[in-house]
């Protein structure tokens, strides 16, 4: 009965998933000029036995390419390539939104094109490195504080980059609220001393997250667009703050009275992170009326445990889908998953460690 229950169809806004099984959103570095290719076609071609594919983060923007290598959705030569990738998942009866993903102040110059800008909520600089192609590990700079003409035309690009999703076939849009990127800088009053309307009182700080959502919403429909959060998750340099339940059940509030498709809740516990509360995650399943889809170390038994007790709508894995890329045949069938993952080429720029995983048949 329960395993039943994980394989059923689920009804998301307008799309249908022949399963209740997500494939997280995962960074894999292949899109070399940061244009979707045929290898990242082939790679969530492979994987679309999942109900739902939530693809790698995604730039709306120039400014958000804060990584080497990863896509973007704000050019004709990204959309066309992006077309591949969605027809790939579609022919296999799969369905796909794309994470829209501003890295904001988690980035570095040299991952930038040129012209485009390292900017944030505010111009404190994160602690930590990251990985440049042409220069190895470089400190991370600090950030431009974004003015009102970027607030602005930031919240544009989102609304460009998500007309261009539908565009390129996309079922719908995540917004990378999470693992510290721009939207989750403006929640927190670490990475956000701004003081003018949108830093402070916890309603200013969601106050930029909730405008995206809400103009994001108006292009294209809400029962397309979803959020990622991760409440407690310290990726990216994000400290612990007093009052993040109270901000997380203001933003459940706000999300829920926008109407959006689902809420995707991320604990990174199990990668060492701090545990999110199970209050926090009721507070969402209590406040929000939407789908609901948690991830985060799950195995096959939990994920088949929360869908049966209604923790969750929907249950996301991230690694298992890696190596296993018949992941969803491999629990109906009770195989055995594979163990072999190899970590060195999760971020490499060709195939290797990328569609060459075997299927059991």
């Amino acid at each position: 009965m329960e395993q039943k229950k994980l394989f059923s169809s689920y009804l998301l806004g307008k799309a249908e998933l022949k399963n209740r099984i997500v494939m997280a959103p995962m960074t894999r570095s292949r899109a070399i000029g940061n244009i979707p290719n045929d290898l990242i076609a082939t790679y969530y071609g492979q994987r679309a036995g999942a109900g739902l594919i939530i693809t790698e983060g995604t730039s709306p923007s120039p400014n958000g390419l804060g990584y080497s290598r990863i896509p973007g959705l704000f050019s004709a030569e990204q959309v066309n390539g992006w077309k591949k990738v969605t027809s790939s998942v579609h022919a296999k009866g799969g369905k796909i939104f794309v994470q829209l993903m501003h890295t904001g102040r988690i980035s570095h110059q040299l991952n930038l094109p040129n012209g485009a800008i390292v900017l944030a909520p505010s111009a404190v600089k994160p602690a930590g490195q990251m990985w440049t192609d042409s220069n190895g590990m470089q400190d991370f700079p600090t950030p431009k504080e974004m003015s009102s003409v970027e607030l602005s035309l930031t919240k544009e690009e989102y609304v460009t980059a998500s007309k261009n999703a539908i565009a390129a076939g996309f079922d719908g849009v995540e917004l990378h609220g999470a693992n510290g990127y721009l939207l989750e800088q403006f929640l927190s009053p670490i990475s956000n001393i701004r003081t003018d309307s949108y830093g402070g009182s916890i309603e200013n700080r969601c106050r930029f997250v909730i405008e995206v959502a809400e103009a994001v919403s108006h292009a294209i429909g809400k029962d397309k667009v979803g959020i990622r959060l991760s409440p407690y998750g310290v990726a990216s340099d994000m400290p612990h703050y007093p009052e993040i339940d109270e901000t997380y059940t203001y933003l459940a509030k706000k999300i829920n009275e926008l109407g959006l498709v689902y809420i995707h809740l991320v604990d990174h516990s199990a990668m060492g992170a701090p545990q999110v509360p199970s209050s926090i995650k009721k507070t969402f399943r209590d406040i929000f009326k939407g789908t609901l889809i948690l991830s985060g170390g799950y195995d096959f038994d939990r994920a088949t445990r929360d869908i049966d007790n209604k923790s969750a709508d929907l249950i996301a894995f991230g690694r298992p889908f890696i190596n296993n890329p018949d992941l969803v045949q491999r629990f109906m069938k009770s195989k055995p998953l594979s163990t072999n993952l190899d970590m060195n080429t999760f971020y490499t720029p060709d195939e290797k460690g990328y569609v060459d995983y075997a299927f059991l048949e």
